[in-house]
């Protein structure tokens, strides 16, 4: 893989260009910044930006004051390639928290080990109802700590309007919901995201996750995406590593008002 072309082709089709992610969402180009803006409870964030040190501080303020007159809180997604080099200790000093740093990460889905399969008593199913979604939500809130139901509300929001682009999986252990994990497919683009890949505490450690990253490597290389893309944590990323992604930069999210 050529890092920095792919890189680029992702700032392009992923950020600056970027596509509403559900219903009623919209993403608009504000001089050298992309946002997305949510339809409701969903997801408001700077994606992209293309600035210098002599007007960071002006874009930074003109994104605040847009949000804050929405009475939204938002993210400003910040990589480690963009520039100026000092853009997250701008955002610091203008009010945003800096979340943990992620590893942006990305693999060719036909080159990806993806003949892993669930270890024994584990199977997994689609979330394509209300109550899939609910096993879902039960996960995330067990595995990461965080109330669910924002993504209940993008999830049953997908299923309605546009389930084609997105697929949400459910491990179970029996009738238990023991891990689950999301992939975004992103029409008109080479590429498909991973998100979401939690397992609840007790079952780590046994291969549920690598199994759930490539099931959902065969549902892109199926729907004939190329590349896979994942915001990784330190703790998934030699997994991730091992199954044929390659880190190609980090990602840390900037929260203001929330």
């Amino acid at each position: 893989m050529d890092h920095a072309t792919v890189l680029a082709l992702y700032d392009r089709d992923m950020r600056e260009n970027a596509r509403p992610e559900g219903p009623g969402a919209r993403v608009e180009r504000a001089g050298a910044v992309v946002r997305h803006v949510s339809g409701g409870q969903g997801w408001n964030a700077v994606l992209w930006s293309d600035l210098d040190a002599a007007g960071a501080d002006r874009a930074i303020g003109e994104q605040i004051a847009y949000f804050t007159g929405l009475g939204r809180d938002f993210e400003w997604k910040l990589y480690g390639h963009d520039r100026p080099a000092d853009l997250g200790a701008r955002l610091t000093a203008a009010g945003f928290r800096a979340e943990p740093e992620e590893t942006l990460m990305i693999g060719e889905a036909a080159r990806l080990a993806v003949d892993t399969e669930p270890p024994e008593g584990i199977s997994f199913v689609e979330a394509t109802d209300p109550a899939g979604v609910e096993l879902v939500v039960d996960v995330h809130e067990q595995a990461f700590g965080t109330d669910g139901s924002g993504l209940r509300h993008e999830l049953l929001a997908r299923i309605a309007a546009d389930a084609g682009t997105a697929v949400a999986v459910v491990a179970l252990a029996g009738a238990e919901p023991v891990g689950s994990a999301r992939i975004e497919l992103v029409p008109g683009t080479r590429f498909a995201g991973l998100w979401g890949g939690g397992i609840v505490e007790p079952w780590r450690g046994r291969g549920i996750y690598r199994a759930l990253v490539a099931h959902r490597a065969r549902v892109a290389a199926a729907r004939g995406y190329r590349y896979l893309q994942v915001d990784a944590l330190p703790t998934s990323r030699p997994i991730l590593a091992r199954l044929g992604f390659h880190a190609l930069s980090t990602t840390t999210p900037y929260l203001y008002g929330a």
